[in-house]
C-alpha cells in the first residue's frame, strides 16, 4: 500500500541534496569545487537554480580578500541568470519556475537615508552579491527579494548573465548623462565594457566614435556600430574628437588613468568623461579643462534591478548582444584565468 509522501518530508530530502559550488576559502588562494547541501530560502528570499553566471574582473576582489568584512568561504559571481527554485516566508510577486536575474546590486535596506529618498543603488548599507553572500559559481543560490530582476523569455541565460553587468553598465550610464540623438558620444576601449558601449550608443541614435588602440580594431568597432574609429597608439585622441566638434560624452572604459585623462582634452562643451571603468593609477586633469566649457569628470556605477530590466528590454527589442567565451562550472578557474588575461572576447560565463 503506497502512503503519501508528506511536505515536511520532501523538504527534508530537498536539505540533504547537494549541489557544486566553487569558492574561494581564503583571500588569495585559488577556487575549490566543493560539495554543499541545497540551501534553503529565509523570509524574503528565494533560492535561484542557476543556470549562467558571468565572470567579471571585479570577482578579483572576492579572489584576493581586497574588499573589508567578506567571510569566507565565499562564492563569486554577480553575472547571475537563473529560475526561481524556491520561494522564501513573506515574498509576493514572484513565482517558481520564473526567470531571474540578480547583478552587483545585491539588496538594499530600504531605512538608510538615500533609501528613504529612493537612491537605493547608494544605500549605506548595501549587500554585493557574491561578496555580501554567495553569488553565482554554483548551481544553486540564495538572494533577497529586492535584487532580483525579471528576464525576458526570448533572452539565453548566458547573453542575459552579461547584460546584468556589462550590459547594465554601459546602458544606464549612456541614458542618464545628457547625450542626445545626433550627439558625439565616444566610447574608450573595445573591451567587455566597451564593446556593450559601442553597440548601445549607436542604438541610442548618438554618432559614435570607438577609440582602441592598433589599426586591427577598426573593423571589429565598425561592427559593433562604431561610425568613426579612432587608433589612439597612432593618433592624439582628443584632438581627433576636437576636429569632429568634441564630445559631449566619452564613456570610459579601458582600465588606464592615463589613457583617460588624455581623452579629456576631446569634451566638447558641456561635455562629460564617464568613468565606468576601474584603473589604479590616477586619473589626471588641470582645472582650466573643466572650468571653460563647463566640462565634468563623473563616476558612475550600475543601477538596481528596475535598470536591469530595462537593460533587458532593450536589448532583446534592439538586438544588442555581448560576445562572450563559455565555460563549464567545473572549469571556473579556468575561466577566470582566461578574463583576467585580457585575452578573452569579450566575456566569460560559466554555464550550468
Amino acid at each position: 500500500m503506497k502512503t503519501a509522501v508528506k511536505e515536511s518530508e520532501i523538504k527534508e530530502r530537498l536539505q540533504k541534496a547537494k549541489m557544486k559550488a566553487v569558492q574561494v576559502p581564503k583571500p588569495g588562494a585559488d577556487f575549490e569545487i566543493v560539495e554543499r547541501e541545497i540551501p534553503q530560502p529565509g523570509p524574503g528570499q528565494v533560492r535561484i537554480r542557476v543556470q549562467a553566471c558571468g565572470i567579471c574582473h571585479s570577482d578579483a576582489i572576492v579572489k584576493d580578500g581586497l574588499f573589508p568584512g567578506i567571510s569566507y568561504p565565499r562564492v563569486p559571481g554577480h553575472e547571475v541568470a537563473g529560475l526561481i527554485d524556491e520561494i522564501g516566508a513573506g515574498v509576493q510577486g514572484w513565482t517558481k519556475g520564473e526567470r531571474v536575474g540578480v547583478g552587483w546590486h545585491g539588496g538594499h535596506d530600504g531605512t538608510c537615508p538615500a533609501c528613504r529618498r529612493g537612491d537605493f543603488v547608494n544605500c549605506s548599507n548595501k549587500k554585493i552579491c557574491g561578496i555580501s553572500y554567495d553569488g553565482g559559481y554554483q548551481e544553486y543560490m540564495i538572494a533577497p527579494v529586492e535584487a532580483l530582476a525579471h528576464i525576458p523569455e526570448s533572452l539565453d541565460a548566458a547573453d542575459v548573465a552579461v547584460l546584468m553587468d556589462a550590459g547594465i553598465t554601459t546602458f544606464n550610464a549612456l541614458r542618464r548623462n545628457g547625450a542626445l540623438p545626433g550627439d558625439l558620444v565616444a566610447v574608450q576601449g573595445i573591451g567587455g565594457l566597451g564593446h556593450m558601449g559601442i553597440q548601445f550608443a549607436k542604438k541610442f541614435g548618438y554618432r559614435v566614435a570607438a577609440i582602441g588602440r592598433g589599426p586591427e580594431n577598426t573593423a571589429l568597432a565598425k561592427k559593433l556600430g562604431a561610425d568613426i574609429y579612432i587608433d589612439s597608439a597612432a593618433n592624439d585622441a582628443a584632438a581627433e574628437l576636437q576636429k569632429l566638434g568634441g564630445a559631449r560624452v566619452i564613456l570610459a572604459t579601458a582600465p588606464s588613468g592615463k589613457a583617460m585623462s588624455d581623452l579629456i582634452g576631446g569634451l566638447g562643451v558641456n561635455g562629460t568623461l564617464l568613468v565606468v571603468g576601474a584603473p589604479l593609477d590616477p586619473i589626471e586633469v588641470q582645472s582650466i579643462q573643466l572650468i571653460f566649457g563647463n566640462r565634468r569628470i563623473q563616476g558612475w556605477t550600475g543601477g538596481i534591478p528596475t535598470d536591469s530590466e530595462d537593460t533587458l528590454r532593450f536589448a532583446e527589442m534592439t538586438g544588442v548582444r555581448p560576445m562572450i567565451e563559455k565555460y563549464p562550472l567545473e572549469k571556473a578557474a579556468e575561466a577566470y584565468t582566461r578574463m583576467m588575461s585580457g585575452k578573452a572576447e569579450f566575456r566569460v560565463v560559466l554555464t550550468m
